[in-house]
């Protein structure tokens, strides 16, 4: 992986990424009504997780562990809290990729699917094109699939334990500003993940290799994927 420029800033000051993502109880409150319906009224609701190798399921390279990654553990929970709904998770992530690559083969691979809901995760491999690049290449695929009127979930990266920390917590800035331009959800797994470091202590316990999280880490973040899928509240 090429390293990136340590002179790139962010493209956003730290004002701009504060206050205006969705809200987690309320952006995907049609699709938890759509599957808190049982049969015959209920319908399949889609979720894509496109990505790179964190969500197609790479454990210690080349090992692909995809029941243990965060996509299916929070399929696992949706199912759980609508057991009579009808959930299906897509991974159309690629090892290796970048967000160039992975928008464009967005609306072959993500946008042919129909989706419902959207999970972008790409920051780890961006570092490779750098922010300019990167911040296009998402624009293009949050902006296609709210055209179709999917919801979207952008992800902050997971660790790299052998990273220079700045870059990619620039990448972190540029997606939580993202999250907050477009009014979307975001899974911040960059803060989570340092949350466990000053509260646990040393990260290696959520790692597989140095830039893959194992299951326990995949657990972090899936449950708070999960938390979008929030319960609608009944109305009185």
């Amino acid at each position: 992986m090429t390293a990136e420029p340590a002179n790139e800033d962010p493209a956003t000051s730290e004002d701009d990424q504060l206050g205006r993502y969705a809200d987690p109880s309320t952006y995907l409150r049609t699709i938890s009504e759509a599957l808190q319906a049982e049969w015959p009224d209920n319908r399949l609701v889609r979720v894509v997780c496109h990505g790179h190798s964190v969500p197609a399921g790479y454990f210690r390279t080349p090992e692909i562990r995809p029941f243990d990654a965060y996509p299916h553990l929070t399929h696992r929970l949706v199912q759980e809290k609508y057991p009579t709904g009808m959930v299906d998770f897509v991974r159309t992530a690629v090892g290796g990729e970048n967000a160039e690559s992975g928008a464009e083969r967005f609306e072959r691979d993500v946008l042919s699917l129909r989706p419902d809901v959207v999970c972008i995760d790409y920051a780890l491999n961006d570092r490779s094109i750098g922010l300019e690049r990167a911040h296009m290449a998402w624009v293009s695929m949050i902006e296609s699939a709210l055209e179709q009127g999917a919801a979207v979930i952008l992800f902050t990266p997971t660790p790299d334990l052998s990273a220079h920390d700045r870059w990619l917590a620039e990448h972190a800035v540029q997606i939580r500003s993202l999250a907050s331009k477009y009014e979307v959800g975001l899974v911040d797994s960059s803060a989570l993940f340092d949350e466990y470091a000053s509260s646990q202590g040393p990260l290696e316990p959520l790692m597989s290799q140095p830039n893959h999280p194992n299951r326990l880490g995949h657990a972090i973040v899936a449950a708070h994927l999960a938390r979008w899928f929030t319960q609608p509240v009944a109305s009185e």
